[in-house]
């Protein structure tokens, strides 16, 4: 008989919990796989035995991959996860649609440049949690310098590059970016 060792396993089971050496009844098992040993885990072999296979698109793919769960959310519940590698430092919950929702709303057509924005912001926010509203207007300044620094990013978004930026990103403005009572943005 031969024994597999998964690296964590959970049982409800009472005659599980009698027994110190091995389960029979396990709910849930979980075995820690990486590129370089895919290949040599028992629970993988078993899986891609013909025999122990449901047919599904998934096992008919010849190479594999893995990707790392950035969040809790999306371990569990993967099915929901739609992270775009675009934009990395995208807040959870934030999409492309959202952002395409909230320029429709605001009149405007988001281009290559505004992403590119969107993901300067994105990528600031990731680094300082709460960032002061002029490095961050510094940063886009420096950012953008080539096609006309903070200058262009007002002809691009006319509700400013950070109050509107930050509201297309899916990012709460940074004080100071929004000033109703005098009548300015940032």
């Amino acid at each position: 008989m031969r024994f597999f060792y998964p690296d964590i396993f959970v049982t409800c089971s009472e005659a599980d919990r009698q027994q110190p050496l091995y389960k029979n009844e396990p709910v849930l098992i979980v075995e820690v796989l990486s590129e370089g040993t895919a290949d040599a885990s028992p629970v993988d072999n078993q899986a891609r035995d013909p025999s122990r296979q449901c047919k599904t698109e998934s096992n008919t793919k010849a190479k594999r991959s893995f990707t790392m769960a950035e969040t809790m959310s999306e371990i569990m519940n993967p099915a929901n996860s739609q992270h775009d590698p675009r934009f990395p430092h995208a807040p959870e919950g934030w999409s492309s649609a959202s952002a395409e929702a909230t320029a429709s709303a605001d009149d405007l057509k988001l281009e290559a440049d505004h992403w590119e924005l969107i993901s300067a912001l994105q990528a600031f926010f990731a680094a300082d949690k709460t960032p002061n509203v002029r490095k961050l207007h510094d940063a886009l300044d420096e950012h953008f310098h080539a096609r006309g620094g903070i200058k262009y990013l007002y002809e691009l978004l006319p509700g400013g590059p950070v109050a509107q930026g930050c509201r297309l990103a899916g990012l709460q403005a940074p004080a100071g970016a929004v000033d109703k009572s005098f009548g300015s943005v940032q």
